[in-house]
């Protein structure tokens, strides 16, 4: 069965920054995450979506 979440360390792999900025990111409500337990998880498929919502936002910007 594959993943279906990520926890923070692998949030911050995944999207290559750090640690601390990954627990700003989801504190602050930007990234899509629910807490179980004592324990943020990202969904993958929410996180990918998020991701590319952000780029194409970025890109119409740019224009």
């Amino acid at each position: 069965m594959e993943k279906a979440t990520f926890n923070a360390i692998e949030t911050a792999e995944y999207l290559g920054i750090g640690r601390n900025q990954t627990y700003n990111l989801i504190n602050n409500g930007v990234l899509p995450a629910v807490k179980i337990g004592r324990q943020f998880r990202v969904p993958i498929k929410a996180l990918d979506k998020w991701l590319m919502n952000e780029a194409e936002k970025k890109v119409f910007e740019i224009k």
